[in-house]
């Protein structure tokens, strides 16, 4: 599923969709606080850095992590979203 063009009122550069998920974010106590569907790099207005954005299944931003490049955002991406495979598609 293609997400908007932006989140958070951040640009999409690049995204990867799973329709089985990526991973999950857990609560602090146990269980699952939201399941990752989809992944973005974005980049704010006027900035640098660039942001991966891990969202749900509505394309609804569940966790960020800032990034000085789309390569380092990619190569240290958290391997709790290392699930499924990741390709990413330009925007």
């Amino acid at each position: 599923m293609r997400p908007p063009s932006h989140i958070d009122d951040a640009v999409v550069l690049e995204w990867a969709w799973s329709d089985s998920p990526f991973g999950d974010i857990p609560y602090t106590q146990g269980g699952i606080a939201a399941v990752i569907h989809g992944l973005a790099l974005c980049q704010y207005e006027g900035s640098s850095e660039v942001y991966r954005f891990s969202c749900d299944s509505q394309w609804e931003c569940q966790q960020d992590q800032v990034y000085d490049s789309i390569a380092t955002a990619k190569e240290q991406l958290p391997e709790q979203y290392r699930h499924a495979p990741i390709h990413w598609n330009v925007a």
